[in-house]
């Protein structure tokens, strides 16, 4: 386990104050949310998302690094190396990206291609509750997203519940999903936006950084701590915790940083969610299901969690909806 820096002799943690790595280079948030401090240094994160801030050059950044959550939301699914590292490299994304935005509701990532590999989903909440799940037929071979994805796209959607969900459209093209997303910031948002995104057995952690919008910032700054990031390597971003990573790579930099947000996996599935599916096939297609083999049984993709429905259990939910002998159409 990789250890944080020394705290400095000033600082109180807890008190809500700023301390500083150096007063005269770097600024951060206090260690609240850290798991835990030993012998004055402060101790790996994980499960948490940061925020941090480039004072006065109109930059922002995102740090996430999950190892629990990671476990878990890979565990139901049978995963190549390839495609586990898809995934956790999707998850750390969303969640990321759904940082940058004020909304209530769920950001979904999602891949599609009529390669090997045929979808990549990911998802994050508001909150920060994530699921993912990768479907693909064969054996994939790491290489560029062509060869695993064939034609395909990438679909950013928000999805805030009540208003009409916003999606953003972009191919599926390059060697890596950051490169993608970074073309995505680029067209539609018109941002320079640069994403390192990791993903192994245990980890999986991710960084971000950002032109904040209606900036008139210098591109020399913008070129500068983008230059300092691209020395990241995959280990340093998958083994330091957030402060550690920040003062090696931006020390003469004035940097923010804000409190900890905790990341978890959570699936939002549920019996009243797989009734809504099921009735949007008909009843005449479910009877037949129940025909043939006398209950109709779900298993979610993300969890893996059983759902199972006999003849009473259908004609209830029909009935309770109104729907027709022949169509899902709601009365």
């Amino acid at each position: 386990m990789g250890m944080g820096v020394s705290l400095p002799c000033n600082a109180s943690a807890g008190l809500g104050k700023t301390s500083f790595f150096d007063e005269k280079i770097m600024a951060y948030g206090m260690l609240e949310n850290k798991e835990h401090i030993l012998n004055g240094n402060t101790m790996i994160e994980q499960e948490f998302l940061r925020r941090f801030l480039f004072e006065g050059v109109g930059v922002r950044g995102e740090w996430v690094n999950l190892t629990t959550s990671w476990q878990a939301a890979k565990q139901h699914q049978h995963l190549s190396t390839v495609e586990q590292q898809l995934l956790g490299q999707a998850l750390v994304a969303v969640v990321m990206l759904s940082a940058t935005i004020k909304f209530k509701g769920s950001m979904i990532l999602q891949a599609q291609g009529d390669g090997t590999i045929t979808t990549l989903v990911a998802q994050s909440t508001d909150e920060r509750k994530m699921r993912g799940l990768v479907r693909s037929r064969g054996e994939v071979v790491a290489g560029s997203l062509e060869s695993m994805f064939g034609q395909g796209r990438l679909v950013l959607t928000v999805d805030s519940g009540n208003a009409k969900p916003y999606q953003g459209i972009v191919p599926l093209q390059g060697e890596h999903l950051a490169t993608v997303l970074e073309s995505y910031f680029e067209q539609s948002e018109q941002l320079n936006t640069r994403l390192w995104l990791f993903a192994n057995a245990t980890h999986a952690a991710g960084l971000l950084l950002q032109e904040l919008p209606a900036q008139d910032g210098d591109e020399a700054d913008w070129q500068r701590i983008e230059m300092l990031a691209n020395t990241i390597t995959e280990a340093e971003l998958l083994e330091l915790d957030c402060e550690t990573l920040l003062y090696r790579l931006f020390h003469e930099e004035k940097v923010r940083l804000f409190d900890a947000e905790a990341v978890e996996f959570e699936c939002s599935c549920s019996r009243q969610k797989i009734e809504k599916t099921l009735r949007a096939m008909g009843k005449e297609e479910l009877e037949d299901i129940l025909k043939e083999r006398g209950s109709i049984e779900v298993i979610c993709e993300f969890c893996s969690e059983h759902y199972q429905f006999d003849k009473v259990d259908v004609e209830t939910f029909l009935l309770a909806e109104g729907v027709n002998h022949d169509s899902a159409t709601v009365h």
